[in-house]
């Protein structure tokens, strides 16, 4: 009775990887888990305070409007000129998501029809390739590399057959491997998307972490008449479970996504659009803090590596470290034997694409303490 469309798509990998880590911790197993990039630490305590306040209100508990409140989608427009230099007229464009990953399925639900092709980095987020192929269409995919500083080649691609290229997903700063670009290679990529009438999407949802300078693919000049951008509250304020998300861009394409998304959800809780609001009102001194944090973690992780005899590229940014697996080892066979001799959890490379099995990821998002137990089980024969 399955539909068709459902064929080439599994159980997200993390869904079945928590349940059974779950069943292994039923049966007594300490099992640490350091393959989920889930932020621990809470959001500001303004934001929680908000969230409070707003409940208590009357009204507050009904539905919303689909495009958000006025005051969220102009205090979105405000963060993305305070911190990213990108004007957006918060009346059309800019829509309110629960989460971005919403917006993934959205857009590809919105745009995608069952003849066109759609770009996907590899290694990537494997929900792109997911939501195509639930829209119908189909993947082709664009190496990723060490050797192009995990870049697009779009020299070699241009040299490919484009012609039903519909639309092409980016990642940047890059999930899993903590690749950063400039606003150089972003107008390389806008001259890119004009040449072969293609839709970028970026999906900047690491933009503030570790990032000495957050950039948007917005901010080149022209960007808007082929970009789109994704961005979420759930990794720079630690709000990933409240799923609070953005889509901004043209008019013309946000109405697009628009006639979708308006049929399949309503708009989020007022009480987390209100503290949505505060925490994009955040002081630059909360980002200060949380990356504090995290460059202390990652010092730990990068011990971590070294007594896996992991080699993990300097430079990355985002809540994970993307490491090389010693040669002739694959992620499949080392991440269980980990889990089975240390009772500790990292993702393989394998599920961010083919040509990654040699890789693994380590997220941030656990305590120094935690960390450090890690390293001492590592370490401990």
């Amino acid at each position: 009775m399955e539909a068709q469309r459902l064929e080439h798509i599994r159980e997200y990998y993390f869904s079945t990887k928590l349940k059974e880590i779950a069943r292994l911790r039923a049966t007594g197993k300490p099992v640490i888990n350091l393959g989920i990039g889930s932020p621990d630490l809470p959001p500001p305590e303004a934001v929680r305070q908000t969230l409070a306040n707003t409940a208590l209100l009357p009204g507050t508990h009904q539905y919303q409007s689909y495009r958000g409140i006025p005051e969220l989608r102009q205090a979105i427009a405000d963060y993305y000129l305070r911190y990213f230099g990108v004007q957006l007229n918060a009346g059309d464009e800019i829509l309110p998501l629960i989460g971005s990953k919403e917006g993934i399925m959205h857009i590809s639900m919105a745009f995608l029809n069952p003849e066109d092709e759609v770009l996907l980095p590899e290694p990537g987020y494997m929900t792109y390739r997911a939501a195509t192929l639930l829209a119908g269409a189909r993947p082709v995919y664009y190496a990723l590399t060490e050797h192009n500083n995990y870049l697009p080649d779009l020299d070699k691609l241009s040299q490919t057959d484009l012609r039903k290229v519909k639309l092409m997903w980016l990642n940047y700063p890059h999930m899993p491997t903590g690749a950063v670009v400039d606003g150089e290679f972003y107008q390389k990529l806008i001259d890119f998307a004009r040449t072969y009438n293609i839709l970028l999407v970026n999906d900047n949802p690491y933009s503030m972490i570790l990032t000495d300078k957050p950039v948007s693919i917005l901010s080149v000049s022209g960007a808007k008449e082929t970009a789109l951008e994704l961005n979420s509250l759930s990794k720079s304020h630690n709000m990933a479970g409240w799923r609070v998300g953005m889509l901004l861009g043209k008019k013309a394409y946000i109405d697009t996504v628009m006639k979708f998304k308006s049929q399949m959800d309503s708009g989020m809780f007022l009480g987390i659009q209100k503290a949505a609001v505060t925490a994009l009102n955040s002081p630059p001194e909360w980002f200060a803090y949380l990356n504090k944090i995290y460059s202390k973690r990652k010092k730990i992780v990068l011990k971590i590596c070294d007594a896996l005899n992991l080699t993990a590229r300097p430079g990355q940014s985002g809540l994970f470290v993307w490491a090389k697996l010693p040669e002739g080892q694959n992620s499949r066979d080392f991440t269980n034997q980990l889990l089975d001799e240390k009772a500790v959890f990292i993702a393989p490379g394998f599920i961010f694409g083919q040509n990654s099995d040699n890789y693994v990821r380590i997220s941030l998002t656990n305590s120094e303490e935690i960390l450090t137990e890690t390293l001492n089980r590592i370490t401990q024969k």
